[in-house]
This record gives C-alpha cells, structure tokens and sequence, in this order.
C-alpha cells in the first residue's frame, strides 16, 4: 500500500471497520511468525479498513521492544500492501518514542498511543507524553483514551493544536457526555474510533457521537459476522442490530466476564474453535478453560459459517 499522509490514514481509518490481531505463540510462549504471517494473510483479504498488530488483543503489553518490532514487519509483510497495519507505542515515554521509530522504519503505517505504564498523570503530563510521541514520527497518531491516560477534551484540543500528525481519539471510558464534550470541540479534526472491549455492544449508541468506527475482536474469527454486523451499526438497522447481538455477542460478553483478561483469551479461544488455533496467551493471563471453550463452541460454529 502506498504511503498514506496522516490526514489520509484518519479518513482511511474512519471509513471502515478496524481489528487487532491476536499475537500467535508456540506452546513456549516464543513468537509463531509463521501462524501470525498467515493469520494476517487471511484477516487483510476481507473488506478491513486497517490492522492494529501488537495492540491490547494482540497481548502487545507482554511482548519486548524486539518482539514488538518483530511482530509489526511481520504484520506488514503478512498483509502485502492490502490494508493499514497501525503500530502500538507503550509504556514509558522513551519507550513509546523507540517503538515508533522501530515501526516506521518497519512499515507501519499509523501508530496507536497506548496510556504510559502505571504511573497517574496530569493532563499537561499526558499531552507533553502525546507530544513526544507525536514529534518522533511523521506517521499518523491515534490517542488510545482508557485506564490512567484519559485525556479530556480541553487537552485533546492542546494536543492537536501542537501536533498536525495526532489525528485519531480511540475511546475506551464509555463516558457519553465527555465523548459529547469532546466530539463537540474537535468535530472533524479527528477520526472517532470505539475501543471498549467487545466494542460491538457500543456500537450503535457511539454512532450517534460521532465514533464511525470501532475495533472489532471478534473480526480475528468471525469476520463475516462482524462485517455484516458493522454494515447494520453504519445503515443505523436497529433490528439487525439487536438481533445479532442477543444471536452471539452477549452471550459472547457473558463468557468473556468470567475472568479478569478473558477480553484477550476469549479471542484466541474463537480462533481455537474455527480451527485457526493461534496459541495459549502469555502470563498474567489464563486461558478459557476446557467447559468454557466448549460452551464458547456452541456459541461460535452456528454463525462461524
């Protein structure tokens, strides 16, 4: 794919369903670059917008600095110039600022700001943190707002005003009137990416706030489904909508609340039962056990086609 400008990544971004990959390990836990190439071969032949390699789902926050690097060439040589493959930035500043150079020099095309590690921070902190990372790159920067990065709408405002190259606000509170806030202050400056886990039960009602777009997890082993399930969030089909919904994805989200971290494991799971198994996930995550992936089966196989 030919190099996308940061205004051009946030308008490929904004017109198409996004997803993130799981990360493939070998019964070690050491990186399958095989399984994960393949993985993305396959995930980047549907109608995808972007991929997001090495992110939350991707069990990015286990993975080395090398890992990670790792990962993204692979991710970008795995999807051929067929779609967007959106490198993470985590951790510590000097940490995030290393991953984006190594991304770019890998392929990436766009870069997602994940919250620094641990440490609470004032909102001038989190956009001089926003700032660095936006300086080092000349990719495109998407804000992943959760956890103890939450960035407001007067500093989303701050943020953009010193860096052309920030142009995506990934949401992943759920707090409707800050979204309100901060939708109302920035309109089109940015593209509004849903990132709550599972973010197809959110959907529907982010539309209305002008988040066109989400990251879907389930697209790593149900990629029809959740295309077609995009299709009837975007023509605002309240009755697909719903029907899908209680059909698999909140019996899905039952499953999934069983255990702290189940988010991730739930989706290599899926991919276990689709017989595109991806590999146990890495400490301090758990893997579903053998009921709940039997009963993650029944759920799965009817509409896994």
């Amino acid at each position: 794919m030919p190099a996308q400008t940061p205004s051009e990544l946030a308008a490929t971004l904004g017109g198409g369903l996004l997803s993130f990959p799981v990360t493939h390990f070998a019964a070690d836990l050491s990186f399958d670059e095989a399984a994960y190439r393949e993985h993305l071969e396959w995930q980047s032949g549907y109608d995808v917008a972007a991929l997001f390699a090495a992110g939350g789902t991707g069990e990015g926050f286990s993975l080395t600095l090398e890992e990670s690097t790792r990962v993204v060439r692979t991710a970008v040589e795995g999807v051929a110039g067929a779609v967007p493959v959106l490198a993470p930035a985590t951790g510590s500043t000097a940490n995030a600022v290393a991953q984006v150079r190594a991304a770019e020099e890998a392929g990436a095309s766009g870069i997602l700001l994940m919250p620094p590690y641990l440490s609470e921070a004032s909102q001038a902190g989190l956009v001089d943190h926003v700032s660095a990372i936006c300086a080092a790159t000349s990719l495109g920067v998407v804000y992943y707002s959760r956890a103890n990065a939450v960035l407001l709408d007067e500093a989303v405002e701050v943020a953009c005003d010193r860096n052309p190259n920030l142009v995506g606000f990934k949401d992943g509170v759920g707090n409707i009137e800050q979204m309100t806030r901060t939708y109302a202050r920035m309109g089109d400056r940015l593209v509004y990416i849903g990132g709550l886990p599972t973010a197809e039960t959110f959907a529907l009602p982010l539309l209305q706030l002008g988040v066109t777009t989400y990251s879907s997890a389930i697209f790593n082993f149900v990629p029809e489904f959740a295309l077609e399930f995009y299709a009837a969030v975007r023509a605002q089909d309240h009755t697909e909508v719903y029907r899908r919904l209680n059909e698999f994805v909140i019996p899905y989200t039952r499953l999934r609340d069983r255990s702290k971290g189940y988010a991730v494991s739930i989706v290599k799971a899926g991919l276990q039962v689709v017989g595109r198994p991806a590999g146990p996930v890495r400490p301090p995550l758990t893997n579903l056990t053998g009921d709940e992936l039997a009963e993650l089966a029944e759920l799965v196989l009817p509409i896994a086609g």
